[in-house]
C-alpha cells in the first residue's frame, strides 16, 4: 500500500500530513464531524507505507487518514488504539507534543 505524504511548516513547526492513496480528494461526513482530505493538505509524494511509518517514529506532529497508515501507526506503538477516531468509518488521527 502507498500513501501520501506531505510536509507543512508553519511558525517553525513540521507537521507531516499522511493518508492513504484512495483517500485523496475525498470528503467524509458523520453529524457535525467532516473531513477533507484535500490534495493541498495532504497531496505531497507517493511512498510506501513502511517508509511513512520510519518517518512518523520521529515527528512530533502529525496528521494521517486511512485504514492502512492508521493501523501501521498502531502496530508499530506510534499511536495508541484509543488515539483514533472515525469519521464515516474512516480512521484518523493526530499528534501533537506541547
Amino acid at each position: 500500500m502507498n500513501v501520501y505524504i506531505k510536509v507543512h511548516y508553519k511558525d517553525g513547526i513540521e507537521t507531516i500530513a499522511i493518508c492513504d492513496e484512495n483517500l485523496l480528494c475525498k470528503v467524509f461526513k458523520e453529524g457535525n464531524l467532516k473531513i477533507e482530505i484535500s490534495n493541498r493538505f495532504f497531496g505531497g509524494e507517493l511512498i510506501t507505507v513502511e517508509k511513512a511509518i520510519e518517518i512518523l517514529k520521529d515527528v512530533s506532529y502529525f496528521n494521517i487518514v486511512g485504514e492502512s497508515i492508521v493501523q501501521e501507526a498502531v502496530n508499530n506503538k506510534i499511536l495508541p488504539k484509543e488515539g483514533i477516531r472515525r469519521i464515516n468509518g474512516v480512521p484518523m488521527a493526530l499528534k501533537m507534543m506541547f
